[in-house]
């Protein structure tokens, strides 16, 4: 296709890769939840914390096994302190409360956080990504706060710290990974 330069290539070949990876990641995710006894909330889990994390972004494991047994620690980690975590409706408010602040605070300072294979470069989209960060961590703490069953209530309010935590400059020192925003900003630096 002469009309698609080197750089688009680029991003069309990663997007493949990812689309590819994601599909057979997340059917197996679902395939052992199922078999776990925990499939219902698995999907309960994965469709209520993906908005958030697909406008607030994070860091990405280097290899499909690490991303497949990231995602395996998130869901089901996620999943199992749910179950077990019992809250009076005090405590409940009062780590929603914190669930808050902390996911607003890591929203203002890294969001979104994208990586060096797909920087998030445009002004326009990064506004929008952070708006909608708040929007979603605001919503799914406050459907956390109504929901009256108290495990589907603990996997927003776990789902939103664990992501929060995601896009925080500790998870990206630990994980290796680098803000790509922050890579393409350098090199235009050295390149001027």
């Amino acid at each position: 296709m002469p009309d698609i330069t080197d750089e688009k290539a680029e991003i069309i070949l990663y997007g493949l890769q990812l689309i590819i990876g994601e599909i057979p990641k997340t059917l197996l995710l679902f395939g052992v939840s199922f078999l776990l006894g925990i499939g219902w909330y698995m999907i309960f889990a994965y469709i209520a914390i993906t908005p958030y994390r697909a406008v607030s972004g994070g860091f990405h494991l280097h290899t499909h096994l690490g991303c497949i047994l990231g995602s395996a620690i998130f869901y089901y980690g996620n999943i199992l302190i749910s179950k077990f975590l019992v809250l009076g409706n005090i405590e409940k408010y009062i780590l929603v409360g914190l669930s808050l602040i902390f996911g607003l605070l890591m929203v203002s300072m890294y969001a979104p956080a994208d990586t060096e294979n797909l920087p998030i470069i445009s002004k326009k989209e990064r506004k929008t990504k952070k708006i909608l960060s708040y929007i979603m961590l605001i919503a799914t703490l406050a459907v956390a706060v109504i929901i009256p069953n108290q495990i589907l209530s603990n996997i927003l309010i776990i789902g939103t710290i664990i992501q929060s935590i995601s896009i925080s400059r500790l998870a990206y020192i630990l994980t290796k990974n680098k803000y790509g925003f922050e890579e393409y900003k350098k090199q235009l630096e050295n390149n001027a």
